[in-house]
């Protein structure tokens, strides 16, 4: 989040690379798709040549998205809570792991750090965090693009609600467009490097 007045560009501690912040479950989910489309994200931006920023856990969609991230050779930085520090969910592989006191500082820290963001499926957390970034967005407080990643039709329902915000007259049709929905990470991944 831009607040400073500065150019609101990532900070780029590897000097060229460019970051992705990715949002997802510290679950695998129900269906092996979600942890199959995690782990394609994960290699998809390390083989395009992003950075990988997210939560820091090594469990999940979290854990698989950093593993893959890791394993084809990209900057892996977690940003993880302190009041999650203690149970034993940290990922120790990473090339980063930085504390934060909160969750708000959490969020705050993953966006400074990042060039885009991209949603897989979540819960309450990963939707938490995907509709501030887009608020943010609307506010103009950065120019990142979101995209999320719709695998197995996941987000249709937040989609339809979206749709029926903006027919509502409570969401302008200009910033529904602020979220871009990719069906696969491959995709997103597209969507990612042309900004």
């Amino acid at each position: 989040m831009n607040t400073n007045g500065d150019s609101g560009e990532a900070e780029e501690a590897n000097g060229t690379a460019p970051r992705a912040a990715v949002y997802c479950g510290s679950a695998r989910g129900s269906d092996p798709a979600f942890l199959a489309e995690a782990q394609a994200l994960g290699a998809a931006l390390a083989a395009a040549g992003f950075g990988l920023v997210y939560g820091g856990a090594s469990i999940g969609l979290m854990g698989a998205v950093a593993d893959a991230a890791l394993a084809g050779g990209a900057e892996v930085i977690g940003v993880l809570p302190e009041v999650l520090a203690g149970s034993e969910i940290a990922h120790t592989g990473l090339t980063r792991l930085e504390m934060v006191p909160t969750m708000h500082a959490r969020k705050a820290r993953m966006a400074k750090l990042a060039d885009v963001f991209l949603i897989l499926p979540g819960g309450y957390g990963t939707l938490d965090e995907l509709m501030e970034i887009v608020t943010w967005a609307q506010l103009k407080l950065h120019a990142k693009p979101c995209i999320l990643i719709n695998t197995l039709g996941y987000w249709n329902g937040l989609l339809e609600f979206l749709d029926t915000a903006v027919e509502a007259g409570f969401l302008k049709a200009k910033n529904r467009e602020l979220l871009q929905v990719a069906k696969t990470a491959q995709e997103a991944v597209q969507l990612a490097r042309q900004g």
